[in-house]
């Protein structure tokens, strides 16, 4: 089984894939950015290294997808090669930050591996408002992410509801996180299981 996590940056992927794995005893992965080699630099020379950061990430969450597979495991995952492809990447290239031939090369890549990969089971989509956002950011104080600015949070936010609008693949559940804190307070972090057990189990 595959569940993953979606959400825009400080959204709370990462806490929340962590708690759920330990509920469910789900096996967590997490988006590698202590070893990504492109982040820093992505964050200081975005139009340098958006390509790059973006290839890199492809190539990290196809392999990822991969070994779910194979493993035959029970697996939560956090953030999925969809953001890659239909927020991140395009976010990018209409910014004028990724060049149209890179754009295109990296489309076509993400086609080609679209074919072997198979949606999750259950994307639970975290959704937030912008302030939430930069709370969060703020709060976990990672320095790369100090020149995130608010516009370009908004342009992702803005992608984010639009992926999800129309997304299709598979089983969906939406929760709205402004308004909730389920590291704290195990009634959110309970309701969360609930609705998690309904779209897996189809109690209701």
């Amino acid at each position: 089984m595959h569940i993953a996590v979606a959400g825009n940056i400080g959204a709370g992927k990462t806490t929340l894939t962590g708690l759920l794995a330990k509920h469910f005893k789900w096996e967590p992965h997490y988006e590698d950015v202590v070893d990504n080699p492109y982040l820093d630099d992505f964050y200081h020379q975005m139009e340098r290294w958006a390509f790059n950061l973006q290839i890199y990430f492809l190539n990290s969450r196809f392999s990822q997808v991969l070994q779910f597979r194979e493993s035959g495991k029970k697996i939560i995952q956090d953030r999925t090669i969809y953001e890659d492809a239909h927020i991140f990447a395009p976010n990018l290239h209409a910014m004028g930050l990724m060049a149209n031939r890179d754009y295109n090369n990296y489309k076509t890549l993400f086609e080609l591996m679209e074919g072997f990969v198979g949606a999750p089971d259950l994307l639970i989509y975290l959704r937030s408002s912008i302030p939430n956002l930069v709370k969060q950011i703020h709060k976990r104080g990672r320095d790369y992410e100090n020149s995130i600015s608010i516009d370009y949070l908004s342009r992702l936010n803005e992608r984010y509801e639009a992926w999800i609008q129309g997304y299709d693949k598979g089983k969906l559940l939406i929760i709205d996180v402004d308004n909730i804190n389920f590291v704290d307070n195990p009634e959110d972090l309970g309701d969360i299981i609930n609705r998690i057990n309904a779209e897996l189990n189809g109690l209701f």
